[in-house]
């Protein structure tokens, strides 16, 4: 029975890590950022990436090349 709650408490863990890099990759997105380095940022440091994340400031827009 102990061993089934800590397994539940694990995956819930786990999801909440994912969760929370899924939103990182989101708010990078919405910085003008890329959303797949950040996602695996802060799937490596979790809270401290989205941290990291927030302090950054948006970058501009890329200009589209004139022909």
């Amino acid at each position: 029975m102990l061993l089934a709650a800590v397994q539940d408490v694990q995956n819930a863990y786990f999801v909440g890590w994912g969760t929370l890099s899924l939103l990182s990759a989101g708010i990078a997105q919405g910085k003008n950022r890329s959303g797949l380095n950040w996602f695996l940022i802060t799937l490596l440091l979790g809270p401290l990436g989205v941290l990291a994340l927030v302090l950054c400031e948006k970058l501009p827009p890329k200009a589209l090349p004139v022909n």
